[in-house]
């Protein structure tokens, strides 16, 4: 038996998922939200930092038009959304497949209305997207990325969201 147990995370098993849907390139403009997920990226992954979100989704855009594969771009909060929209209704015509998370205030204050919190954080970027959730719980994470892998990349192709609690990671 070992010694130690290895504990395999949330954020382990998106990492996987990436790997193994060829998205290992992260477009973004983080924030406090996301650095669970940010903090020491695998030497496999690049993150390519934009300064400004409409930026970050137009560089998404074209990558996945160049690799035919849908692109991974993190916003961060409503407020990351808000300044993407440009680009995601440029997407959404484009009928690029985006898969786009969005960090999301941690699910122990959200009865509280804490600042950059959304209430209907998957209602903000419609009609522009495909399909769009929250997971009710961090182990359903995993699955709602896969599946807005699977919608985006399915004709006609366009851009979805996933909002995700700061401390599912």
């Amino acid at each position: 038996m070992p010694d130690t147990l290895t504990v395999f995370t949330v954020r382990d098993a998106v990492i996987d998922l990436m790997r193994r849907l060829r998205m290992t390139t992260i477009f973004g403009n983080p924030g406090s939200t996301e650095l669970a997920m940010l903090r020491e990226l695998p030497g496999d992954f690049r993150y390519v930092l934009g300064l400004q979100e409409a930026v970050v989704v137009g560089m998404a855009d074209g990558h996945a038009q160049a690799t035919r594969n849908a692109a991974f771009v993190n916003l961060h909060s409503a407020a990351g959304v808000g300044h993407a929209m440009g680009n995601i209704f440029t997407a959404h015509k484009n009928r690029t497949p985006l898969v786009i998370t969005a960090g999301q205030q941690a699910r122990s204050i959200l009865p509280y209305d804490p600042f950059l919190f959304s209430a209907q954080a998957t209602e903000l970027p419609k009609p522009y997207v495909k399909w769009s959730c929250e997971p009710a719980r961090a182990a359903d994470v995993p699955a709602a990325i896969a599946r807005a892998y699977y919608i985006a990349m399915q004709e006609p192709c366009g851009p979805v969201l996933v909002s995700i609690p700061a401390d599912d990671w």
